[in-house]
């Protein structure tokens, strides 16, 4: 990752002809991420309210109208066909494909949303000592599906899914204080400690993503996570949805200081 430019405009310039196609965590350092799903634009409303009664999981950052692949407000220039390395295509809430170019999905009837992500708060966290084994590892940050459940909104509904990272025991309160200035990129965590409490049977085997390992002087820290949608689809089933590959986010142009609170 050392060898990656730190300009969003050249990392999604990468990503665009094929040449990066691993998970972002860490990437761009400073600018905000964002996770994304695309909807036909018969039920966009209905995903725009989801989005409102949930704005843990689903922060809306910015919604690009039917037909556009450019996100004017965030990244000006991009294309939400193919500037993000690895996308998911569900058809009736089945995964049928994950590509690295949507191009051959994309119709002029498609509404796309980016949501806010936690890798854009990992610098922050950084910054302040607080290590993050994923971002070490040049791994992706592990996922889990929860027993939170979602508010409904028309054809939506479903659980909600967490991203965990391991914290060391006496910086909580700090990466609480810290996450807690950013709820465009779900903010606070929603639960520490006992994974049961929450409906994850086994913190060593997630949903999505990678363990990277907790050591006896950490806790698990779980976060909302833009992957929620994702299990949404599965649950609700809509005729088509595409979405970003866990970890494999939009780089945005803007920074998490722009979306932090004092």
């Amino acid at each position: 990752m050392n060898n990656l430019p730190i300009n969003p405009q050249s990392l999604r310039n990468l990503i665009r002809h094929g040449k990066l196609s691993q998970p972002t965590s860490g990437m761009a350092p400073g600018h905000v991420q964002a996770n994304l799903a695309i909807l036909p634009k018969s039920l966009a409303f209905e995903f725009l309210l989801f989005c409102q009664r949930n704005p843990k999981p689903c922060p809306l950052i910015e919604v690009i109208e039917a037909g556009s692949v450019e996100p004017i407000s965030t990244a000006p220039g991009a294309d939400l066909r193919t500037d993000i390395p690895k996308y998911r295509v569900f058809k009736h809430g089945e995964l049928v494909a994950e590509v690295e170019d949507i191009s051959e999905f994309w119709n002029d009837d498609l509404v796309s949303f980016l949501l806010g992500c936690s890798f854009s708060f990992e610098n922050s966290l950084i910054r302040a000592g607080i290590s993050l084994r994923h971002f070490e590892n040049g791994t992706n940050v592990a996922m889990y599906v929860t027993n939170i459940p979602t508010k409904a909104s028309g054809l939506f509904s479903g659980p909600m899914v967490v991203s965990m990272r391991p914290i060391p025991r006496h910086q909580v309160v700090r990466a609480v204080q810290i996450t807690s200035r950013f709820p465009g990129v779900h903010g606070a965590p929603v639960h520490i400690g006992d994974p049961t409490a929450i409906g994850i049977d086994n913190i060593y085997k997630p949903d999505m993503g990678d363990l990277n390992g907790i050591k006896e002087d950490e806790v698990p820290v779980f976060w909302a996570c833009g992957v929620t949608p994702q299990v949404i689809a599965m649950n609700s089933k809509p005729p088509l949805m595409i979405t970003h590959s866990p970890g494999h986010m939009f780089i945005t142009d803007i920074v998490d200081e722009d979306l932090a609170i004092l």
